[in-house]
């Protein structure tokens, strides 16, 4: 099977850049319960630490393995890799409201193609970026991750 480029993903799908979070997406699901977007992050870019007011599921759907980071409000982190190997790496994954979550690719990926689905509908007022200091204040034993990722 061939192994596409990352660009050939972006012009299939018509993804656009995601300047404020990073990567790509295309909205491809609305209603007033529930969005559906494409997303991919290719090498030398990440998701930047962000939370929403409401819950977000990730689905794994073609690429490279994904590491995913997950702060709770609480400070407990859940690190996860996500891929198509179906016992190592997780192929969906839970976001849930107001926790602080980004993602990077692994050393070896190239890209790595998603769809995250938020529900009630995602709307721009809902989302926070997270903010580095901030977040290092609130969450000193997380500063290589916050760094990482903001």
């Amino acid at each position: 099977m061939k192994k596409h480029k990352a660009e050939e993903i972006i012009q299939f799908y018509k993804l656009e850049p995601l300047i404020i979070e990073g990567g790509y997406f295309k909205e491809i699901y609305r209603s007033s319960t529930m969005t559906h977007i494409y997303y991919l992050l290719k090498k030398g870019q990440i998701d930047r630490l962000h939370r929403l007011k409401s819950d977000e599921i990730w689905h794994f759907y073609s690429g490279d393995p994904i590491t995913i980071i997950d702060i709770s409000p609480n400070g407990k982190l859940k690190k996860e890799v996500m891929g198509s190997s179906l016992f190592e790496q997780k192929n969906e994954y839970l976001f849930p409201k107001g926790q602080w979550f980004g993602a990077y690719l692994n050393p070896e990926s190239e890209w790595a193609l998603l769809g995250c689905t938020v529900s009630p509908a995602f709307e721009y007022a809902d989302f926070e970026l997270g903010n580095r200091e901030q977040l290092i204040s609130q969450y000193p034993a997380l500063k290589d991750y916050i760094i990482k990722l903001t």
